[in-house]
Protein backbone atom coordinates (compact mmCIF):
# COMPACT_ATOMS: atom_id res chain seq x y z
CA UNK A 1 0.00 0.00 0.00
CA UNK A 2 1.40 3.48 -0.72
CA UNK A 3 1.44 5.60 1.95
CA UNK A 4 3.29 8.80 0.64
CA UNK A 5 3.58 10.69 -2.17
CA UNK A 6 6.21 11.07 -4.62
CA UNK A 7 5.70 14.68 -4.56
CA UNK A 8 7.90 16.63 -2.10
CA UNK A 9 5.70 19.15 -1.15
CA UNK A 10 2.61 16.65 -0.45
CA UNK A 11 4.61 14.26 0.85
CA UNK A 12 5.77 16.60 3.63
CA UNK A 13 2.32 17.81 3.81
CA UNK A 14 1.10 14.12 4.64
CA UNK A 15 4.72 13.66 6.97
CA UNK A 16 3.55 16.86 8.78
CA UNK A 17 -0.05 15.98 9.12
CA UNK A 18 0.58 12.42 10.89
CA UNK A 19 3.76 13.95 13.18
CA UNK A 20 1.03 16.04 14.30
CA UNK A 21 -1.82 13.61 15.27
CA UNK A 22 1.07 11.40 17.24
CA UNK A 23 2.23 15.10 18.76
CA UNK A 24 -1.81 15.36 19.69
CA UNK A 25 -1.76 12.30 20.83
CA UNK A 26 1.27 12.11 23.31
CA UNK A 27 -0.10 15.45 24.68
CA UNK A 28 -3.08 14.08 25.66
CA UNK A 29 -2.11 11.23 26.93
CA UNK A 30 0.50 13.43 29.30
CA UNK A 31 -2.28 15.47 30.05
CA UNK A 32 -4.54 12.48 31.26
CA UNK A 33 -1.36 11.37 32.93
CA UNK A 34 -1.13 14.79 35.11
CA UNK A 35 -5.14 14.42 35.92
CA UNK A 36 -5.32 10.81 36.72
CA UNK A 37 -2.19 11.88 39.78
CA UNK A 38 -3.83 15.01 40.89
CA UNK A 39 -7.07 13.33 41.38
CA UNK A 40 -5.41 10.60 43.17
CA UNK A 41 -4.38 13.25 45.40
CA UNK A 42 -8.08 12.93 47.00
CA UNK A 43 -7.62 9.74 48.00
CA UNK A 44 -4.62 10.72 50.71
CA UNK A 45 -7.74 11.23 53.45
CA UNK A 46 -9.33 8.15 52.66
CA UNK A 47 -5.99 6.22 53.22
CA UNK A 48 -5.57 8.02 56.55
CA UNK A 49 -9.25 7.06 57.48
CA UNK A 50 -8.53 3.70 56.50
CA UNK A 51 -5.14 3.82 58.54
CA UNK A 52 -7.04 5.40 61.55
CA UNK A 53 -9.81 2.87 61.21
CA UNK A 54 -7.50 -0.08 61.42
CA UNK A 55 -5.41 1.05 64.42
CA UNK A 56 -8.27 1.43 66.29
CA UNK A 57 -9.89 -1.77 65.21
CA UNK A 58 -6.78 -3.69 66.23
CA UNK A 59 -6.56 -1.63 69.81
CA UNK A 60 -10.13 -2.15 70.23
CA UNK A 61 -9.04 -5.98 69.50
CA UNK A 62 -6.66 -6.09 71.96
CA UNK A 63 -8.32 -4.11 74.40
CA UNK A 64 -10.94 -7.04 74.33
CA UNK A 65 -8.60 -9.88 74.70
CA UNK A 66 -7.50 -8.24 77.59
CA UNK A 67 -10.95 -7.27 78.72
CA UNK A 68 -11.96 -11.64 78.20
CA UNK A 69 -9.33 -12.62 80.84
CA UNK A 70 -10.89 -11.02 83.55
CA UNK A 71 -12.39 -13.43 85.72
CA UNK A 72 -16.32 -13.61 86.12
CA UNK A 73 -17.09 -10.20 84.54
CA UNK A 74 -14.65 -10.44 81.80
CA UNK A 75 -17.58 -10.96 78.68
CA UNK A 76 -18.97 -7.90 79.47
CA UNK A 77 -16.16 -6.39 79.87
CA UNK A 78 -14.88 -7.12 76.24
CA UNK A 79 -18.86 -5.95 74.92
CA UNK A 80 -17.42 -2.84 74.44
CA UNK A 81 -14.52 -2.66 73.20
CA UNK A 82 -15.71 -5.44 70.87
CA UNK A 83 -18.11 -2.71 69.27
CA UNK A 84 -15.30 -0.16 68.91
CA UNK A 85 -13.51 -2.82 67.25
CA UNK A 86 -16.23 -3.58 64.78
CA UNK A 87 -17.04 0.30 64.38
CA UNK A 88 -13.15 0.56 63.44
CA UNK A 89 -12.98 -1.88 60.85
CA UNK A 90 -16.39 0.03 59.30
CA UNK A 91 -14.28 3.51 59.32
CA UNK A 92 -11.14 1.73 57.61
CA UNK A 93 -14.27 0.13 55.08
CA UNK A 94 -15.37 3.56 54.59
CA UNK A 95 -11.69 4.62 53.97
CA UNK A 96 -10.69 1.43 51.56
CA UNK A 97 -14.58 2.49 49.44
CA UNK A 98 -13.14 6.22 49.32
CA UNK A 99 -10.02 5.29 47.68
CA UNK A 100 -11.67 2.90 45.27
CA UNK A 101 -13.43 5.59 44.24
CA UNK A 102 -11.39 8.23 43.70
CA UNK A 103 -9.26 5.39 41.93
CA UNK A 104 -12.10 5.16 39.78
CA UNK A 105 -12.77 8.59 38.90
CA UNK A 106 -9.16 9.25 38.10
CA UNK A 107 -9.00 6.73 35.64
CA UNK A 108 -12.47 7.39 33.76
CA UNK A 109 -11.44 10.87 33.67
CA UNK A 110 -8.03 10.00 32.18
CA UNK A 111 -9.24 7.85 29.58
CA UNK A 112 -11.95 10.61 28.53
CA UNK A 113 -9.43 13.09 28.08
CA UNK A 114 -7.28 10.51 25.99
CA UNK A 115 -10.56 9.16 23.86
CA UNK A 116 -12.42 12.50 23.24
CA UNK A 117 -9.91 14.68 21.40
CA UNK A 118 -7.80 12.08 19.98
CA UNK A 119 -10.79 10.25 18.56
CA UNK A 120 -12.16 13.88 17.35
CA UNK A 121 -8.97 14.45 15.24
CA UNK A 122 -8.47 10.63 14.28
CA UNK A 123 -11.65 11.03 12.77
CA UNK A 124 -10.75 13.94 10.90
CA UNK A 125 -7.06 12.64 9.88
CA UNK A 126 -7.76 8.82 9.47
CA UNK A 127 -10.41 8.41 6.90
CA UNK A 128 -8.39 11.47 4.92
CA UNK A 129 -5.04 9.02 4.74
CA UNK A 130 -6.93 6.09 3.97
CA UNK A 131 -9.00 7.60 1.02
CA UNK A 132 -5.33 8.94 -0.08
CA UNK A 133 -3.53 5.20 0.66
CA UNK A 134 -6.63 3.82 -1.46
CA UNK A 135 -6.63 6.31 -4.62
CA UNK A 136 -2.47 6.09 -4.85
CA UNK A 137 -2.76 2.11 -4.58
CA UNK A 138 -5.14 2.01 -7.28
CA UNK A 139 -3.05 4.73 -9.43
CA UNK A 140 -0.36 2.42 -8.83
CA UNK A 141 -2.03 -0.68 -9.97
CA UNK A 142 -3.01 1.13 -13.06
CA UNK A 143 0.55 1.77 -13.71
CA UNK A 144 1.82 -1.48 -13.48
CA UNK A 145 2.57 -3.96 -16.07
CA UNK A 146 1.49 -1.49 -19.26
CA UNK A 147 0.16 1.61 -17.66
CA UNK A 148 -3.52 2.33 -18.55
CA UNK A 149 -3.10 6.31 -18.78
CA UNK A 150 -6.79 6.45 -20.70
CA UNK A 151 -8.70 5.81 -17.42
CA UNK A 152 -6.32 8.66 -15.63
CA UNK A 153 -7.07 11.17 -18.39
CA UNK A 154 -10.82 10.76 -18.12
CA UNK A 155 -10.61 10.87 -14.34
CA UNK A 156 -8.73 14.00 -14.42
CA UNK A 157 -11.07 15.73 -17.41
CA UNK A 158 -13.81 14.51 -14.71
CA UNK A 159 -12.53 15.67 -11.91
CA UNK A 160 -9.45 18.01 -12.12
CA UNK A 161 -10.24 21.29 -11.40
CA UNK A 162 -11.21 23.82 -14.41
CA UNK A 163 -8.05 26.39 -13.46
CA UNK A 164 -5.79 23.24 -13.49
CA UNK A 165 -7.42 22.14 -17.15
CA UNK A 166 -7.31 25.23 -18.47
CA UNK A 167 -3.59 25.53 -18.07
CA UNK A 168 -3.32 22.78 -20.40
CA UNK A 169 -2.22 23.42 -24.03
CA UNK A 170 -5.11 24.38 -26.20
CA UNK A 171 -7.25 21.24 -27.82
CA UNK A 172 -5.74 18.91 -24.94
CA UNK A 173 -9.21 17.38 -24.82
CA UNK A 174 -10.14 16.88 -28.36
CA UNK A 175 -6.38 15.49 -28.87
CA UNK A 176 -7.61 13.14 -25.96
CA UNK A 177 -10.52 12.06 -27.77
CA UNK A 178 -8.82 11.79 -30.58
CA UNK A 179 -6.18 9.04 -28.94
CA UNK A 180 -3.11 11.39 -29.14
CA UNK A 181 -0.64 9.77 -26.76
CA UNK A 182 0.99 13.39 -25.52
CA UNK A 183 -2.57 14.36 -24.69
CA UNK A 184 -3.37 11.09 -22.83
CA UNK A 185 -0.10 11.60 -20.79
CA UNK A 186 -0.65 15.12 -19.84
CA UNK A 187 -3.83 14.52 -18.88
CA UNK A 188 -2.85 11.03 -16.86
CA UNK A 189 -0.08 13.30 -15.56
CA UNK A 190 -2.82 15.92 -13.83
CA UNK A 191 -4.20 13.04 -11.81
CA UNK A 192 -1.57 11.81 -11.06
CA UNK A 193 -0.17 15.19 -9.45
CA UNK A 194 -3.16 15.33 -7.69
CA UNK A 195 -2.44 12.55 -5.84
CA UNK A 196 1.55 13.60 -5.46
CA UNK A 197 2.34 10.72 -7.55
CA UNK A 198 5.18 10.35 -10.74
CA UNK A 199 4.26 9.89 -13.93
CA UNK A 200 6.09 7.02 -15.66
CA UNK A 201 8.74 7.74 -18.34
Amino acid sequence: MQLYAHSPTQRTRQLAADAGMLAWLVLWVLVARIVHGAVLVLAEPGRAVEDLGRSVAGSMESAAGAAEDVPVVGDELAAPFDALSDAGGSVSGAGQATQDAVGTLATVLAVVLVVLPVGWLLLRWLPWRLRWAREASAARSLLSGTPDLHVLAARALATAPLPRLAALPPGTGAAWQAGDPAAVRALAGLELARLGLRLPD
